[in-house]
């Protein structure tokens, strides 16, 4: 199982595996913001930034990936791709990818991160009924998966981004980065809406290992938006921060 099925010619048919909580027929935000960006590669240069702008449902249906570049460069490029479902983009992206080179003088180094917690049925519970929730392993440091609020959780996806190719830190990464809304959101969601048009992502550098870590929370403000974000990490440390502006209604 995978999260894509190549179909060639830059045509994907998506699996039960990026499948909404809400909706059945569509798919979850993540998986297509790590596919764009796992097109979008550039050799010698890494990822440091992605901003995915999702312009409406994503349908659960075959579609094709249109990539081109915007600003090439040697230590600096700037490209974007499209997601095109029945002749309509569905998601675009841009990606800012920097060259690595020599160490400075100075490394920064981060906090410790919560140790993984031992397994648990909890996450059996949250992700029943949907494909993207069962794609992942879920374990809380902080807050839990049924409640409202801050909420802080390794993730490891079970799966290949695309089937036949390796799923690496990147990817791990990318795939749950546009959950951050939906484990900390501040408000029941079954009456209350809190939607991210758009999502962005700054990587320092790709996850080791298979397990990354979420710190999520929600702010809201008094007319209705919202702001999700959250510090990304792997067992060596911090290696990103999600955010996501939300519009916040009453269902």
């Amino acid at each position: 199982m995978s999260f894509y099925q190549p179909l060639g010619d830059d045509h994907y048919a998506p699996t039960e595996s990026t499948e909404s909580p809400w909706d059945s027929a569509m798919q979850h935000g993540g998986p297509p913001a790590a596919l764009l960006g796992h097109l979008m590669r550039l050799d010698g240069l890494r990822l440091a930034r992605i901003t995915v702008d999702f312009l409406g449902p994503i349908p659960r249906r075959d579609f094709r990936v249109e990539v081109s570049p915007v600003k090439p460069g040697r230590l600096t490029s700037l490209n974007e791709a499209s997601m095109v479902i029945d002749g309509r983009v569905a998601v675009s992206a841009r990606a800012w990818h920097i060259a690595p080179g020599p160490q400075p003088p100075v490394v920064t180094t981060s906090g410790p991160v919560p140790p993984l917690p031992e397994t648990s049925d909890e996450f059996r519970a949250f992700t029943e009924g949907w494909g993207y929730g069962r794609a992942i392993e879920w374990r809380c440091t902080r807050g839990g998966l049924d409640e409202l609020g801050e909420t802080h959780v390794w993730t490891r996806v079970t799966m290949p981004l695309i089937d036949g190719v390796e799923l690496d830190g990147q990817d791990r990464a990318l795939i749950v980065a546009d959950s951050a809304n939906g484990l900390s959101a501040e408000l029941p969601v079954d009456k209350w809406l809190s939607i991210p048009p758009t999502m962005t992502t700054t990587l320092l550098r790709p996850a080791t290992g298979d397990w990354v870590h979420m710190a999520c929370r929600t702010i809201l403000s008094d007319d209705g938006l919202g702001l999700a974000e959250a510090e990304v990490s792997d067992f060596d440390g911090k290696i990103g921060h999600v955010a996501q502006p939300l519009l916040v209604r009453a269902r």
